[in-house]
C-alpha cells in the first residue's frame, strides 16, 4: 500500500503555473549520472562532485582555466582552412567548414594563445574536438607550428592540450604533413632548451598521437583519457585477439611507459606551475 494516498481527484495545475527549470542549469554526470548544479559543476573544473568523471571541454574553458584572471592573446584567430583537394563527400568541404563554423563558433580545430599561469609567461594550444572531431588539417598544423614559433621568438614554455580523432580525410596529404612540420617545429624548441608540455585528453587519437602529442619533455594526461593510434576494434580485428581491460586509457598508458603523470583537471594549473616552476 503506498503510504501517500490523494483523496480528492481532478487536482489539475493549469499550465500557466507550472514551473520548469530553465535549460542550462543543471548538469547530470554521464558516468554516475549524479545531478549538480552547473554553477558547481564550473566550479569542480567541469568535473563529477561524485565521481570525478571529467567532462569534454574545448579551448575556451581551457583558457579560462589556465590563464590568470582569463587574459590572454589569441594568435592567428582568423586562421581557415582551404579547400586544396576540392573534396567532396556528402557535402563539398568549403560548405562543410562553413556550416562548422557557425554551429561552433570556432574557425578551425586549435586556438593558440599566450598570457600568464600563475605569473609565468605560457604559450597554449588547445584543440577542440567540436570542430569536425577535432581532426588535424593544414590549419591546425600551422597554427600549432606558429604558435611554436612565438614560444622560440619569446623563449617561453608551450603547452599543447590535445583532443583530436587523428588526420583530417578531407584534405589527405596535405594533413599527413603536417605531422612531420609540428615535429619539425618541435625539435627546433628542444635544440633551444625551451620547454614542451603535452596536455593528453578525452581522445587523443591517430596522426595526433603519432606526432605532436607524444613528444613532450612531459607527456600528461587526464584521469581516464581515451589514447592510442587505431581504435580498439580496428586493433582487435587486425590482431584477432581480445584486448587488455582498461586498453588505450591513461591509466594504462602511464602504467606501460608512455606518459609520465596523470593530473585531474582541478590540480592542472598548480600542477603546471610547480612543473614550470621547477624545469624553468
Amino acid at each position: 500500500m503506498s503510504w501517500f494516498t490523494r483523496k480528492d481527484k481532478g487536482i489539475l495545475t493549469p499550465t500557466e503555473s507550472k514551473r520548469e527549470a530553465p535549460d542550462g542549469l543543471w548538469y547530470q554526470c554521464p558516468s554516475c549520472k549524479k545531478a549538480m548544479h552547473t554553477r558547481e559543476h564550473r566550479l569542480f573544473a567541469y568535473t563529477c562532485s561524485n565521481c570525478n568523471y571529467h567532462e569534454k571541454i574545448g579551448s575556451q574553458e581551457y583558457f579560462e582555466l589556465l590563464f590568470d584572471q582569463t587574459r590572454y592573446t589569441e594568435l592567428d584567430a582568423m586562421l581557415s582552412s582551404g579547400d586544396p583537394l576540392n573534396f567532396v563527400d556528402t557535402k563539398r568541404y568549403p560548405d562543410r567548414i562553413k556550416a562548422t563554423e557557425k554551429k561552433t563558433g570556432l574557425k578551425d580545430a586549435v586556438r593558440t594563445a599566450h598570457g600568464k599561469i600563475n605569473g609565468i609567461d605560457i604559450v597554449i594550444s588547445a584543440m577542440d574536438f567540436s570542430f569536425i572531431g577535432g581532426s588535424m588539417g593544414s590549419v591546425v598544423g600551422e597554427k600549432i607550428a606558429r604558435g611554436i614559433d612565438y614560444a622560440l621568438q619569446h623563449k617561453i614554455p608551450f603547452l599543447m592540450i590535445s583532443r583530436s580523432g587523428g588526420a583530417r580525410m578531407m584534405e589527405a596529404g596535405f594533413s599527413l604533413m603536417q605531422m612531420a612540420k609540428t615535429s619539425a617545429k618541435l625539435a627546433l624548441l628542444a635544440e633551444a632548451g625551451i620547454p614542451y608540455i603535452s596536455l593528453l585528453t578525452d581522445p587523443t587519437t591517430g596522426g595526433v598521437t603519432a606526432s605532436y602529442a607524444m613528444l613532450g619533455d612531459f607527456n600528461i594526461s587526464e584521469p581516464g583519457a581515451l589514447i592510442g593510434f587505431a581504435g580498439p576494434r580496428v586493433i582487435r580485428e587486425t590482431i584477432g585477439k581480445d584486448l587488455p581491460k582498461g586498453f588505450q586509457s591513461a591509466e594504462f598508458v602511464l602504467e606501460h611507459g608512455f606518459l609520465d603523470f596523470i593530473v585531474d583537471r582541478k590540480d592542472l594549473k598548480d600542477k603546471l606551475t610547480s612543473l614550470l616552476s621547477m624545469i624553468a
